[in-house]
């Protein structure tokens, strides 16, 4: 076993960037993930049902977000113009092997500007750098191109395809699995 102290996940730190600030959920951000889940195509990219998200649910959610201690959850911002755009999660931690899960979900007023690649760079940096991991993985629906690429710039690496994972009307798509591992980032050489 690791002599390393395990990462501590209860602090949700404010991580500071030149387009996004990512930072612990306050309850004025609901509204963004309502829309952002009504939405068919955030639906579609994130592989969940279309349906109109139940409001008591969504705020036991977010408002429980920043009390995890297994998980770090953290709402991104628009410096631009102030707004929540969407979230960060690094997510499923296994303290053994010091690695986890990454996932995003941005609304459509933060799609499509670099917002999703900054946030991205900004999290996993603070995975590497100052949580002690040792690798962050994800996967990403082989229709979503857009959302690989920003996962390229910051460097997580494709490892191979789940087949046909996801029921997308009569077809079936395909999930890449990518990661990128502490001594791969560049703060970590």
């Amino acid at each position: 076993m690791s002599t390393e102290p395990a990462p501590d996940l209860s602090v949700k730190p404010i991580l500071t960037g030149e387009l996004v600030v990512l930072r612990p959920f306050v309850d004025d951000d609901v509204a963004t993930f309502r829309a952002a889940l009504a939405d068919p195509e955030v639906c579609r990219l994130t592989g969940s049902p279309v349906e109109e998200p139940d409001e008591r649910r969504l705020r036991d959610w977010y408002g429980s977000r920043n009390a995890q201690t297994d998980r770090l959850d953290l709402a991104v911002v628009d410096r631009a113009t102030g707004g929540c755009v969407g979230e960060v999660v690094l997510n499923q931690f296994d303290e053994r092997n010091r690695s986890c899960n990454y996932r995003t979900l941005f609304a459509a007023s933060g799609r499509n500007r670099g917002l999703g690649t900054e946030a991205t760079r900004l999290i996993v940096g603070y995975g590497f750098e100052r949580l002690g991991l040792h690798r962050i993985a994800l996967e990403v629906f082989a229709f979503n191109p857009r959302a690989r690429r920003a996962y390229e710039k910051v460097g997580f690496v494709a490892e191979g395809v789940l087949r046909q994972v996801l029921r997308d009307g009569d077809d079936w798509v395909d999930a890449t699995v990518m990661s990128i591992l502490a001594p791969e980032w560049p703060g970590g050489r």
